[in-house]
């Protein structure tokens, strides 16, 4: 509870620090809408022009980019900021971290309250609340909360890929570039049903860098789609839990990397 308050108060000063400037405050959060301008071309577009996707209904193709969005909103929220790790440590920032009392990965994530992240949850929210009223299922307490469920989990493999990158950011700094070819490849292809790309491109988002379980297979396991993802229905249904274990797994793979840390001239 003691790292709970102290976090929460460094998030508060970091807030009223970010309202000094109100200006640059109103600009980061529209420059974190705008950055989702094409999800939101992608949903006008389905909507006005396809009755649908890959045998998806277009209601039930537009829950999933509100599904990813709602996630990465949060991931940007909560756990985003190790997406910047690489420049920390060219910087040799992250050797002050180290003789600090706070855990590194606690103070990377408290360095500064993501302005633009209040943009991203507003789109991802107008997002869902589109995809919600528009589609034709029965939300009834449980699918509902597989929906929450998903998205948390969603957040979860989102970080987990990134924390990943930040690991290998410690030994590599020139591997910051690989967020950011991480964040291309979940805007592009983390809004389309799977089945409409080439097989061997679906296993590798599937197998390789599992992008289809942030959403796709919790979107398909809602709209009855489940059987035609491509894989087992009982591992597209098990999304959330293998994005939680995917990020345990990341968290541990960031401890013993960074027990090797060796500073940025090795």
């Amino acid at each position: 509870m003691k790292a709970v308050r102290i976090a929460w108060r460094i998030t508060r000063l970091n807030f009223r620090a970010q309202l000094e400037y109100r200006s640059e405050f109103l600009m980061m959060i529209a420059i974190g809408a705008v950055w989702q301008v094409s999800v939101i071309v992608f949903a006008t577009v389905l909507l006005t022009r396809f009755t649908g996707m890959g045998g998806w209904d277009s209601s039930d193709v537009l829950l999933i980019p509100a599904t990813r969005m709602v996630a990465h909103g949060l991931f940007v929220l909560f756990l985003g900021r190790l997406h910047g790790l690489g420049r920390i440590i060219q910087e040799g920032r992250i050797d002050v971290y180290l003789i600090r009392p706070l855990p590194v990965h606690r103070q990377v994530q408290l360095e500064f309250f993501p302005t633009n992240a209040i943009g991203d949850l507003t789109v991802a929210a107008g997002l869902m609340a589109g995809a919600l009223s528009r589609s034709d299922l029965d939300w009834t307490t449980g699918r509902t909360t597989y929906l929450i469920v998903a998205v948390l989990g969603g957040m979860l493999l989102e970080a987990a890929l990134f924390t990943v990158v930040a690991c290998a950011s410690l030994r590599f700094p020139a591997a910051d570039y690989w967020g950011r070819w991480l964040e291309e490849l979940l805007g592009t292809f983390g809004s389309y049903p799977l089945n409409v790309l080439p097989r061997a491109i679906g296993g590798l988002l599937t197998y390789g860098l599992p992008l289809a379980f942030v959403a796709y297979f919790p979107a398909a396991v809602l709209t009855g789609h489940g059987g035609q993802a491509g894989v087992p229905y009982w591992l597209a249904a098990a999304s959330p839990l293998w994005g939680a274990a995917a990020y345990l797994a990341a968290r541990l793979l960031w401890r013993w990397s960074l027990r090797h840390y060796t500073g940025i001239n090795g």
